[in-house]
């Protein structure tokens, strides 16, 4: 079986997933069609100490699809009309309007990330190791300096900032500091 990339309609992908998985089932068609898949991750935000988590989408607009191929490498036409006729299904992803399989290197990055545990939240953060930002809230206010780690276990940025000449770090909330 190789995966196939679907167009959805944006924010319909799971009402898609949900709905060919039934129609799979309805119709019969389990050796032809495998897992149906909407990759997620499990974001953190955290704001004036409230932490929230959140489900987020990695491939908005997308949803991928195992099929079993006919020996002439074509979609068996049962599977193709069910797919096509599904609400909220646009096209797949191919070139020249001909479906194309996704590379094995692009389909193990994506079972990768869409198997990942969904218990390691990610710290969602506009902030990476380097960025010059300065402190907007809090007792070092007005201060500059440079993040150093993003902490996403604890929803905290660290920075690297100079106090009385020294470099010293401090570890603040994402929402405390901004970009320079």
């Amino acid at each position: 079986m190789q995966f196939f990339v679907l167009r959805v309609a944006s924010n319909k992908e799971d009402q898609v997933r949900e709905k060919l998985d039934k129609k799979v089932k309805i119709e019969g068609l389990a050796a032809q069609v495998g897992r149906i898949l909407v990759p997620k991750e499990r974001v953190r935000t955290q704001k004036a100490g409230v932490r929230r988590e959140s489900d987020r989408k990695l491939y908005p607009g997308y949803v991928f699809i195992e099929l079993e191929l006919d020996k002439d490498g074509r979609i068996p036409d049962n599977v193709w009309f069910m797919i096509k006729e599904t609400e909220g299904v646009g096209d797949f992803i191919g070139s020249n309007g001909k479906p194309t399989p996704m590379s094995p290197k692009d389909q193990s990055k994506m079972l990768e990330e869409a198997e990942r545990p969904a218990n390691e939240p990610t710290l969602k953060t506009e902030y990476k190791k380097g960025d010059k930002i300065k402190v907007m809230e809090g007792a070092f206010i007005n201060f500059e300096g440079e993040v150093e780690d993003i902490l996403p276990d604890k929803g905290m940025v660290r920075i690297m900032t100079t106090i009385f000449g020294r470099s010293t770090p401090l570890e603040l909330e994402h929402w405390q500091i901004e970009k320079v």
